[in-house]
């Protein structure tokens, strides 16, 4: 009997790891961080666009404005600008500073 190939693993260590720019810690492992999701959409102020806001989301293909909770530092929620295809990440304010 043949047995198929095993795939090799991906590791996080061999593509290197993305770093977030904080602004009162500095650029710091994204493995501090905690993802919350995408920074565009407003709550509404109604309850009859509520289901639309929590569930109804679009997966961008580029770069969007994304919610990270600093868990492992300061405990700021940040707004970071970051590509979804290559993970570049090109900026990071806190999100109470955040314009919409």
């Amino acid at each position: 009997m043949k047995k198929g190939k095993v795939p090799t693993p991906i590791s996080i260590e061999d593509a290197g790891t993305m770093r977030i720019p904080c602004p009162y810690c500095g650029e710091r492992d994204a493995h501090e961080f905690v993802y919350r999701g995408d920074a565009a959409p407003l709550r509404p102020k109604a309850d009859d666009g509520f289901f639309a806001y929590v569930y109804l989301r679009d997966n961008v293909a580029g770069e969007m404005r994304e919610h990270w909770y600093h868990a492992q530092g300061c405990r700021n929620w940040i707004v970071v600008a970051r590509d979804t295809q290559t993970h570049r990440i090109s900026g990071g304010r806190l999100a109470r500073e955040a314009v919409r």
